[in-house]
């Protein structure tokens, strides 16, 4: 089974027995939320993304991606050599090099702000960087009604038990109600953990059976 956009807000709806304006209007942020709570509690591959990038010499700042949200590697390619660089704190890379004018191939590099790294010491020439990020991926509400993501694939079920659990939330259902929601999504976002850090992540020259998380 997998949810397209529009079959997963038909089906919200139908559960709920409800298509209330206002209800409706919110089918999205159902979605999202789950989306969101996924993203943060399931560490999946899926989720994983490299790109390249150059910083000019004597700037020792680069940009990151627009979807970046945490970086799982950042290496320099220096004559088809890749050198990986340390993560650390700026605080750490404004003492290693108190002169942004000292130059040299970088050894480290920090998240500066919500749009570029730093790195130290600053760039004596302008070197290629590959960045291996965790990466946030387009929602499912962003794109066409018969359209599909990773997750509404994957994942359906807990896409609909947790969007139904926001909606429970939404329209103020009694405690019984919402606590049967949040015990259902709890043991769909479970299986899919197991499933995507677990089964799914395995080397099969070690393991010739599926591996769960114990």
């Amino acid at each position: 089974m997998a949810f397209t956009y529009a079959t997963l807000k038909t089906a919200v709806q139908d559960y709920m027995e409800n298509d209330e304006t206002t209800f409706t209007n919110n089918l999205d942020n159902f979605i999202k939320v789950t989306e969101e709570d996924i993203l943060k509690n399931v560490e999946l591959n899926y989720f994983r993304k490299n790109v390249t990038g150059t910083a000019a010499s004597g700037n020792a700042y680069l940009s990151m991606p627009t979807d970046f949200l945490a970086p799982f590697s950042l290496a320099v390619i220096n004559s088809s050599v890749y050198t990986y660089l340390l993560l650390k704190h700026p605080s750490f890379i404004r003492d290693y090099t108190p002169n942004a004018s000292t130059t040299g191939e970088p050894v480290y590099y920090g998240e500066f702000d919500n749009d570029s790294f730093i790195l130290a010491p600053t760039p004596d020439a302008n070197y290629t960087f590959e960045l291996h990020y965790f990466y946030r991926p387009t929602s499912l509400t962003a794109g066409a009604s018969d359209g599909t993501t990773y997750l509404s694939t994957n994942a359906p079920n807990v896409l609909l038990s947790g969007s139904l659990l926001q909606a429970a939330l939404f329209m103020k259902l009694d405690q019984t109600e919402i606590g049967t929601y949040k015990q259902n999504y709890d043991k769909e976002m479970m299986q899919f953990k197991i499933w995507a850090e677990g089964k799914n992540t395995k080397e099969e020259m070690r393991y010739d059976k599926t591996r769960a998380v114990r």
